[in-house]
């Protein structure tokens, strides 16, 4: 089944909620990136709630977030926007540790348990909403629970599970974010309260195979959610040759002689897909302009 989102709301429009199957998603990451078990599990959380938080978006309006802890896997960053597309990676994809004490991938320790969770919004306005949050667990789960409540003020619920196979593909991925809305009642945020206590690992449900709908009945009660739509979901990157041109053309003829001098080419990788950009002289000498590359 192809990966989808489902936007819902619940208890009579007092809870807004979001759930994901991320499946091939986080695996085309993972395979793009070559991560190892551990920062699979990291990035692939990062890219699930991701995709949920573009998915609160509208429009042309799109989002980018970065985990920055203190732990060895260094920086993780994903962007995603209104229609489903997301991306992202990790500065140092091959970490990996053995399980931790409760027998799960030891993310806290890759991701570390101190630093930053930055969230910025382009809204297409000329300034962007930013919020900025202390990692508190490098759970990533925790932290955008924690984000959610201190910066934008939702008491939120955020869960988010990646199963790794022992191939080191994804077995599988997904997760859910339940915001209590304005007015919502103490009733509604006790249940809600007593389902996440009583309710298994997300990673659980992703593993049993539940579907988007029924990873909301699970948090929700089936009886209380209403399915607004769904929508699918998929590792994109825009990056292309063009884009790698215009921005090798903006360096200048100098710049660019001193290539075809130095180096006689140019490379450049894309950080979030890998994709490899190979540019030889004749390739430079084609963006210098008409006066730099014509016979002296």
């Amino acid at each position: 089944m192809s990966d989808y989102l489902v936007r819902a709301i619940a208890f009579d429009g007092q809870v807004r909620a979001y759930a994901v199957q991320s499946t091939e998603t986080v695996e085309e990451a993972r395979r793009r990136q070559d991560t190892w078990a551990t920062t699979s599990a990291a990035l692939g959380r990062t890219l699930t709630i991701s995709s949920m938080m573009g998915a609160m978006l509208k429009g042309d309006d799109k989002i980018t977030i970065k985990v920055e802890g203190d732990g060895p896997a260094g920086p993780i960053i994903a962007d995603a926007n209104a229609n489903g597309k997301v991306r992202g990676y990790v500065k140092n994809p091959h970490v990996d540790f053995d399980l931790n004490a409760k027998g799960k991938l030891d993310v806290a320790r890759a991701v570390g348990t101190s630093g930053t969770l930055s969230v910025v919004k382009d809204l297409g306005m000329r300034d962007h909403f930013t919020g900025q949050v202390p990692i508190v667990s490098g759970e990533i789960s925790e932290d955008f629970t924690y984000y959610f409540a201190n910066s934008e003020q939702v008491p939120s619920a955020v869960g988010a599970g990646v199963l790794v196979d022992t191939d080191h593909s994804i077995l599988a991925s997904g997760g859910f974010i339940v915001q209590m809305m304005p007015g919502a009642d103490e009733e509604t945020t006790s249940e809600i309260e007593k389902r996440l206590t009583d309710m298994p690992a997300i990673s659980s449900l992703v593993r049993d195979g539940k579907t988007p709908e029924q990873i909301l009945h699970t948090v929700l009660g089936e009886e209380n959610v209403r399915v607004l739509d769904t929508m699918p979901v998929q590792f994109e990157c825009h990056c292309s040759r063009e884009r790698v041109e215009m921005a090798i053309s903006s360096l200048g003829d100098e710049e660019i002689q001193r290539m075809i001098d130095e180096d006689q080419g140019a490379e450049a990788k894309c950080h979030f897909c890998n994709e490899d950009y190979q540019f030889d002289v004749e390739d430079l000498q084609e963006l210098q302009s008409n006066d730099s590359n014509s016979p002296s």
